[in-house]
């Protein structure tokens, strides 16, 4: 949680602060986003397979970069469907759209893993 200024001193003791926020919203995503989880299972499985393939510095970044990316845009959905969620359950137009867009940036962001393990690991098996 921030300060409501935004202008409060900064140094250790913020930044300290800053991390236990972020550790919890990691820990809340674990534990209420099923998605999150298997991107989390993913990650850890494929991360070491990763860096053993890449064999520049430039490759193993772009392998493992691209899915930190997916997991990044999973916690902003998450946190954008949880925002919707609190103003209730009924139907709104805007709100299964902002839903939606949500879930497609997850998606382009999936679908730049598999371009980018296409095209470093593919050209290697040909």
């Amino acid at each position: 949680m921030a300060d409501g200024t935004g202008h409060l001193p900064r140094g250790p003791g913020r930044i300290l602060k800053a991390a236990v926020w972020s550790w919890q919203g990691l820990t809340a995503a674990w534990r209420h986003e099923s998605s999150f989880r298997l991107e989390v299972c993913l990650f850890l499985v494929l991360a070491p397979v990763a860096l053993w393939l890449g064999q520049t510095p430039v490759e193993r970044v772009l392998l493992v970069g691209s899915m930190l990316l997916v997991m990044a845009m999973e916690l902003a959905n998450s946190a954008i469907e949880a925002v919707i969620e609190r103003y209730g359950p009924e139907y709104h137009v805007l709100a299964g759209r902002a839903k939606d867009m949500g879930s497609a940036a997850v998606f382009v962001l999936m679908m730049n893993v598999l371009l980018c393990w296409s095209l470093i690991l593919l050209p290697r098996l040909f």
